[in-house]
């Protein structure tokens, strides 16, 4: 999967999809997608990170208790 970095718009290709669905994780890996060769991994801030289209990541995704006001019902 390919996101993009809001700051530079240079696109990351997501090595390990279970760390960006995982709200209790706010980095992830992934890789430059510059020139020919394939660039060395590195971690991303999950907030630094946007769909290709512009959309930010969903919620659940980021933030771990995004539905707590929920409960206190």
């Amino acid at each position: 999967m390919f996101l993009r970095h809001r700051k530079s718009g240079d696109l990351v290709a997501i090595v390990e999809m279970f760390g960006l669905v995982n709200p209790a994780k706010a980095n992830i890996i992934g890789r430059y997608q510059h020139g020919e060769e394939e660039q060395d991994p590195e971690s991303f801030n999950k907030a630094d990170l946007i769909f290709p289209s512009g959309e930010a990541l969903p919620q659940c995704w980021q933030d771990l208790h995004y539905r707590d006001h929920e409960l206190k019902r």
